[in-house]
């Protein structure tokens, strides 16, 4: 088949990639211009080494993407990564239409950390979908959807680039091969089912230590690696990243105030929070670097008796 990519950055190049592989036609890339100084996009600079024409256009809406998106004359729009804005006027130019992948179970977690809030909310699964973009932000027919376990110590960083990365560049081949033989079915939203999360971003981050335990480590896990959760020590920010939760019937009772270091070992840290403490196994003080706990510790950065956030 023909198609055109909307997208950026890895994901996006690795779908390029994929319909590449297989031998179908990418007539054309489209990707959000970089802001100055930025690095190049990596969906961009994997086109033009394949010799794909790429469009930047500021926005999706222009007159300009809208013909040059007529002219590729391409089966199917192809949306990996959007953060643009495409207006149906865009969508629908390609003959069979467009598609779009968004990382949950939609209607479930519409918007943009979609990654994030699952963990954070403490579920037990998550998935992604393939689906036809409207106006509205993530409500289009579904196309098809796949499961993954959102495992107890699972992390941001280990759904994403363990499972939905790679299975979402297999779905939106599959779903593209749907569609090109007419076989797919388009399963409207069930709107009493919808949620919507904006961005998780440095406020939605913020370790409260008086939450309970189980609430902060789904929170670190779900901002781990990116925003990447966060405390104050002294004054500076402390990013916490790596981390166990140790519940309160592992050691007796609850000791120490809120958010005091408590235990400092060689390679780790524990912090009191409601019903239990959590054990910091790598973070960022202030500028530094992400360090095993066991290297702030030797450096005499976070002693006993430490209270976090205060």
């Amino acid at each position: 088949m023909k198609v055109a990519i909307v997208g950026q950055q890895d994901f996006g190049k690795s779908v390029l990639e994929a319909f590449l592989e297989r031998g179908d036609t990418v007539a054309g890339v489209f990707c959000a211009p970089e802001k100055p100084g930025a690095r190049p996009d990596a969906l961009k600079t994997a086109a033009e080494a394949k010799g794909v024409k790429v469009f930047q256009f500021a926005s999706l809406k222009s007159d300009e993407a809208k013909a040059a998106m007529q002219a590729l004359n391409v089966d199917l729009g192809i949306m990996a990564f959007v953060l643009q804005f495409a207006p149906q006027d865009f969508v629908n130019i390609p003959r069979l239409g467009t598609i779009q992948y968004h990382p949950s179970l939609l209607p479930k977690y519409r918007g943009p950390s979609s990654i994030n809030w699952p963990i954070i909310r403490g579920e037990a699964k998550t998935g992604l979908t393939i689906f036809r973009p409207t106006d509205g932000l993530d409500e289009g027919p579904v196309v098809l959807q796949k499961e993954t376990a959102i495992g107890p110590d699972d992390t941001l960083g280990t759904v994403y680039f363990d499972r939905l990365f790679p299975m979402g560049v297999a779905a939106m081949l599959e779903a593209a091969d749907l569609v090109y033989a007419g076989r797919h079915r388009e399963l409207t939203q069930d709107e009493s089912q919808a949620s919507y999360e904006g961005w998780c971003r440095k406020a939605e981050a913020r370790i409260q230590w008086a939450n309970h335990v189980d609430f902060i480590y789904n929170q670190i896990r779900g901002c781990n690696p990116a925003p990447g959760a966060w405390t104050t020590l002294a004054g500076s920010e402390l990013q916490i990243f790596d981390a166990r939760k140790i519940p309160v019937r592992t050691f007796g009772a609850v000791r120490g105030k809120i958010g005091e270091v408590v235990e400092a070992g060689a390679d780790s840290f524990q912090v009191t929070a409601q019903g239990g403490r959590i054990e910091v196994l790598r973070a960022k003080l202030g500028d530094g670097k992400k360090l095993a706990a066991g290297e702030l510790l030797a450096s005499g950065a976070i002693k006993p008796g430490a209270i976090l956030g205060g």
